[in-house]
């Protein structure tokens, strides 16, 4: 029997302090940054990019390891 998917993830992990509980519903959006210099568009224009294609970008944060999960389809409909 063949198992047919239809999506591939991806995921990205760091040990890093983790994403504070009160950044993480403005991660993705325009113009938001945590660091001292960048325009905080990196997030935003990929998950984007990845919605324009049928995917989704999503994450996991606890202190100490932050995963970040991309998802997308095998084929456009």
């Amino acid at each position: 029997m063949e198992i047919q998917r239809s999506q591939m993830r991806i995921s990205i992990s760091d040990n890093g302090a983790g994403i504070p509980e009160l950044d993480r519903e403005r991660l993705f959006e325009p113009n938001f940054t945590t660091k001292s210099s960048g325009m905080g568009l990196g997030l935003a224009i990929t998950k984007s990019i990845l919605e324009n294609y049928g995917g989704e970008i999503s994450f996991q944060s606890t202190a100490g390891e932050t995963t970040f999960f991309v998802d997308l389809p095998l084929s456009r409909n």
